[in-house]
């Protein structure tokens, strides 16, 4: 048994949090698997945008239609944060991550299964196992927040926030190159011999993903620890946070954790501007794919311009991400607003020369466009690792971070199923009956990117010289 007495994390002069020998390293394992888990998440669900159009081509979906289809997920994914987070705070974090990840093994395979169904029942089909899995896939940022909140005092949190972006984006760079690979075929060199694997139906991007999450959630629940107590450490934060729990096996009562989050108007507000940003990243990673086959005719298969882009997006996604989430705890303190208020600026910025240049035809192409996705890319996942990790474990400290985030979350994915159907339609129309085209894509994004910044912009103002965690 571990000597607790010997390892304690404590405060020293400046205030810093001093570790105890071998701290350190035991919570980077932790963190290591829970990213990774959180990560093989992803794998599960950016498979279908690289699917997209070969769903639709089969059973001869229109946008509309295959918005359905996302935006049942991103619904069901918000009902399931705002649930699962209660839940979250009362079975562990550890716990509802494995939930999720035996949940979306199931669901996925499922999805795949259902690419055997008729035209005339497969929509529908598509809809309620993408909707299922939406919410299965919600008890993972809960959980992962809920333990690492515990492991992670506020004035590294805006750093685990932004390396966090990295492990996500692992998921995604993943499917994003296994995806393609296994829609064209490949070759495998192995030891001895080369396995070569032909061009592949696209439901294989919903039944391989799933051993991917298999592995990955037994490592997770036999090495990972809910809090440092469990592995034998006691944490004394050196700030005085509203929030410290001594004492970790204490189970609050949900009614007592609903009205502690609900009742911090930071959170309502804070979750306002993640909405925005569930639209703007949502639109983008979702509609991605379809954009370049439809509007440039470039498959996701066999286009390299499309393949290195889509490859290259979740780096520029784990560049905002870090980088925000320096610059919030070195320059600004651990304050998120000021940050966010210029990330959502420049994003606008981007967004706006995005919609003029590819509207104006003498200008436009393909390569002009992938630069554009690079660097919305950068911008909105930005403001998604600091508002929905950094923000969300301040706002809920030890005991309710997982239902701060689930609040929080849960708008960002309302926000991102009017991505979805909301989007399809208005691309449907602009495609039918104007000359903007899919260039209205662009202008679907920007509103949500400008009021995502006034939203923090009044946070900012209102918090400034105070000490709380979203100001």
């Amino acid at each position: 048994m571990r000597d607790t007495a010997s390892n304690k994390s404590t405060s020293g002069g400046s205030g810093a949090v001093v570790h105890p020998p071998g701290f350190r390293a035991r919570r980077g394992i932790n963190w290591f698997l829970l990213g990774l888990q959180y990560a093989s998440y992803y794998t599960c669900r950016y498979n279908i945008g690289i699917a997209a159009t070969r769903i639709m081509d089969q059973f001869g979906l229109s946008n509309t239609e295959y918005g359905w289809i996302n935006s049942a997920r991103h619904w069901c994914y918000a009902i399931g944060q705002f649930v699962n987070g209660l839940i979250t705070d009362r079975l562990g974090g550890k716990q509802a991550m494995a939930i999720g990840a035996l949940l979306t093994i199931a669901l996925n395979v499922a999805f795949g299964m259902a690419s055997y169904a008729g035209a005339g029942s497969a929509l529908l089909l598509f809809i309620v196992i993408r909707g299922s899995d939406g919410y299965a896939q919600a008890f993972g940022a809960p959980g992962m927040i809920k333990v690492n909140t515990a492991w992670f005092p506020r004035s590294e949190r805006g750093r685990f926030a932004g390396v966090f972006g990295l492990m996500i984006q692992l998921g995604q760079i993943s499917i994003n190159t296994l995806g393609p690979l296994l829609l064209a075929g490949c070759s495998i060199p192995l030891l001895v011999v080369t396995l070569d694997i032909p061009a592949l139906h696209w439901r294989w991007l919903f039944w391989i993903p799933p051993c991917i999450v298999a592995v990955v959630v037994v490592l997770m629940v036999l090495i990972v620890r809910n809090n440092p107590e469990e592995a034998g450490y006691t944490v004394q934060h050196a700030e005085n946070e509203e929030h410290v729990d001594r004492d970790h096996e204490e189970r609050i009562p949900l009614g007592v954790v609903f009205r502690t989050i609900a009742r911090k108007k930071m959170v309502w507000i804070t979750a306002g501007a993640y909405f925005c940003t569930g639209v703007v990243r949502t639109a983008q990673f979702d509609w991605f794919w379809v954009y370049f086959d439809r509007e440039w005719g470039l498959d996701s298969a066999s286009s390299a311009l499309v393949i290195i882009t889509g490859a290259l997006l979740p780096i520029t996604a784990f560049v905002g991400s870090i980088s925000s989430g320096f610059i919030s705890d070195l320059l600004f303190k651990g304050k998120r607003a000021p940050v966010a208020v210029g990330l959502y600026g420049l994003e606008s910025a981007v967004i706006l020369a995005c919609a003029l240049l590819l509207g104006s035809p003498s200008i436009a192409s393909a390569p002009l466009a992938a630069l554009f996705m690079l660097l919305i890319s950068l911008t909105c996942n930005s403001t998604h690792s600091i508002l929905g990790t950094a923000a969300a474990m301040d706002l809920g400290g030890r005991k309710m971070a997982g239902f701060a985030s689930g609040i929080i979350d849960s708008f960002q994915y309302i926000g991102a199923g009017f991505a979805g159907v909301g989007l399809g339609k208005l691309i449907d129309w602009a495609v039918a009956n104007t000359s903007y085209g899919w260039n209205a894509w662009f202008y679907f994004m920007l509103p949500f990117s400008v009021a995502g910044m006034v939203l923090m912009a009044f946070v900012w103002l209102r918090t400034r010289g105070r000490a709380v965690v979203a100001g």
